[in-house]
């Protein structure tokens, strides 16, 4: 470790075996007036220490890495057998297995730290298929564009975010599931000047941010709940209806419902007023 004589000392051993002389004496006097042992508190990105316990005692690493795990806030100390100092020599497998297992388990926090808590939204046109044939693809996409602009309008008064378009359909999140619902009732209200009718599904959990989206189970569930509404329905599972107790919704039970591809079964509501 920089700034501890023993450490530098065999450093500089090290460096008289394995490079120019010259050169190691440069670096080792490089080192010993170097010293960071004030600003391991301060970094804040997880760090990995690994040290063979049972190494030639002179040429341990053990004593610098136990002081650096001590010193650098969520440092993990991992000690691996064998008795060769350095890591790239000796036992390679069980210096692989640790590594990967450090990795995995640090993209798997960054994985929960990266989760919020939202409301999603999706909705679709009903009928879809039905009015294509009915009014030819030409017109067709021509009531979809101005779906997509009502759509869009209504998402941007009600502070929601549009994640995807996919055909006729929306899928939205908000960071309020109050907002969520009256935006949900206002372009149910506003299409049907269209001389459309659409189906809206609301679900408030934990999304993951996947490649800067929101995903994971909540994501599906809203998903669902949106297939399960009928024409012109704002329909919402029982967590969001708890979520805004209070307030002026008003929700009629539908029941208990096997949304596909979810565990157990899911109490939903519409909301009526």
């Amino acid at each position: 470790m920089a700034g501890d004589p023993e450490f530098v000392d065999w450093y500089h051993r090290y460096c008289l075996l394995s490079q120019a002389p010259g050169a190691a004496i440069a670096a080792a006097r490089r080192y010993r007036h170097t010293d960071i042992r004030s600003i391991l508190p301060s970094i804040h990105v997880p760090v990995l220490l690994l040290a063979r316990p049972d190494a030639v005692e002179e040429a341990s690493w053990l004593p610098a890495a136990r002081y650096l795990a001590d010193r650098i806030p969520g440092a993990r100390l991992i000690e691996l057998p064998g008795r060769d100092s350095l890591l790239a020599v000796g036992d390679q497998p069980s210096v692989h297995q640790a590594i990967d297992a450090f990795v995995d388990e640090v993209d798997r926090e960054r994985s929960e730290l990266e989760s919020v808590l939202a409301t999603v939204l999706f909705s679709d046109i009903v009928g879809s298929t039905e009015r294509v044939a009915q009014l030819g693809d030409r017109v067709w996409g021509e009531l979809v564009e101005r779906h997509h602009a009502h759509v869009r309008t209504l998402l941007e008064r009600y502070r929601g975010v549009e994640v995807d378009t996919a055909g006729d359909g929306f899928f939205a999140t908000f960071d309020g599931p109050a907002r969520a619902i009256r935006c949900a009732r206002a372009i149910v209200e506003g299409v049907r000047s269209l001389g459309i009718e659409v189906r809206v599904g609301l679900h408030t959990g934990e999304c993951q941010t996947i490649d800067g989206k929101v995903g994971g189970m909540a994501v599906v569930i809203g998903a669902r709940v949106g297939s399960a509404a009928g024409p012109s329905e704002v329909l919402v599972s029982q967590t969001v209806k708890d979520l805004v107790i209070g307030s002026s919704a008003e929700f009629e039970d539908r029941g208990e419902r096997e949304l596909k591809g979810v565990p157990g079964t899911w109490r939903l509501y519409a909301v009526t007023g």
